[in-house]
């Protein structure tokens, strides 16, 4: 399933979600731009490698919770991505406000990096991606304007109108079960970082009242 408009239309125009998938998508090009072996040592280096996080001395060494929402591993990651901030963040960004709403924006994605850390610890393979920060913004959403419609594209030609409760529901059951399904067999529903997604939904949820101006009206 595939989002590709909500009903929920915005107030004023998203400065920081707009600035967000400005600096992602420039990153994005730098990444390609560095060539194939420099990307590699970029992402073990910037991106979020659990293993790495029991090795830090000081609070200066943990900047990859912060740096690899940046990093994206491919187009469509950072596409998929940045469609998403865009379809979502601008309705929540008119309530927030832009500078509590970069902050609640990296907090959740801080959040996601944590839950992934602490479902595997161990792990050395980098996550990198703003899919944890993205979705706090839907766990947002997904409280303030559950009664919205989402127009949603299901493979191979159907058009639904959903809504949101419904669509941002389905995602993110869809994301525990996926990363229960990996800890049972890993990679069972591919190399994704599942938990980080949940982490960054649950967060967004919880974390969202105290960073409104005023209360969005039922939709």
């Amino acid at each position: 399933m595939f989002p590709l408009r909500d009903s929920t239309p915005s107030r004023s125009f998203p400065v920081t979600t707009v600035i967000l998938i400005m600096i992602n998508i420039v990153i994005f090009i730098m990444e390609i731009a560095a060539g194939p072996q420099a990307l590699n040592d970029l992402v073990y280096i910037f991106g979020l490698v659990p293993a790495y996080i029991n090795e830090y001395t000081s609070l200066l060494g943990y900047y990859p919770i912060l740096t690899s929402m940046f990093l994206h591993g491919g187009w469509m990651h950072v596409i998929g991505n940045m469609w998403i901030l865009w379809l979502f963040g601008d309705n929540i960004e008119d309530y927030m406000g832009s500078s509590r709403f970069l902050i609640f924006y990296l907090l959740c994605g801080m959040t996601a990096g944590l839950a992934h850390y602490f479902i595997n610890p161990g792990s050395d393979i980098p996550v990198v991606g703003a899919s944890g920060a993205v979705a706090g913004i839907m766990g947002a959403y997904f409280l303030m304007f559950r009664h919205a419609k989402i127009l949603t594209y299901i493979p191979p030609i159907f058009l639904l109108n959903l809504p949101a409760w419904i669509y941002l529901g389905f995602w993110a059951l869809s994301q525990v079960y996926c990363g229960t399904a990996d800890i049972i067999s890993a990679n069972s529903c591919g190399s994704i970082a599942f938990w980080a997604h949940t982490g960054g939904f649950a967060a967004g949820m919880i974390l969202y009242r105290p960073f409104l101006r005023e209360e969005p009206r039922s939709t």
